[in-house]
């Protein structure tokens, strides 16, 4: 009974297209789980911000096409307002914001809301990530992959 998924760290100096290809080829996504998760949180060495925009909007592109559904985009909040904002409205936004500045409030849209990784799960023996969703199961199941 849990929904699960997977994400691409995505490295902004390289072919969008080649990492499109392998996470398609690496991530076995079914039927339930969340669609393919964008994570981004490095600027490039080599390219500017709108090659990089240009890029993403591939990577996004081709995992819609693959998987018929909008991917979801995982950055930092900062990262999210310095770098992407205006560009990605349409996406599920999911915000990793731990202690820096204020959690983002339920006018702001985003999806699911990284608060800690710092997180304890009963039989985990690490610290984990902790994430809250900000909606209903009704809302959650839309997202999911048919």
């Amino acid at each position: 009974n849990l929904i699960r998924g997977a994400y691409h760290f995505y490295r902004p100096d390289e072919d969008p297209i080649k990492q499109a290809n392998s996470f398609i080829k690496s991530a076995r996504l079914e039927s339930g789980d969340l669609p393919p998760v964008l994570d981004i949180e490095k600027l490039p060495r080599k390219k500017s911000k709108k090659q990089l925009v240009e890029d993403l909007k591939v990577w996004l592109k081709i995992m819609e096409e693959t998987f018929g559904a909008k991917p979801i985009i995982y950055t930092y909040y900062h990262y999210y307002k310095d770098n992407l904002e205006g560009e990605f409205d349409d996406y599920t936004l999911w915000l990793a914001n731990y202690n820096d500045v204020p959690s983002p409030s339920p006018n702001n849209d985003w999806s699911f809301w990284q608060f800690t990784e710092q997180g304890i799960a009963y039989g985990v023996n690490v610290k984990i990530d902790l994430n809250v969703y900000n909606g209903n199961i009704w809302t959650l199941q839309q997202l999911i992959l048919d």
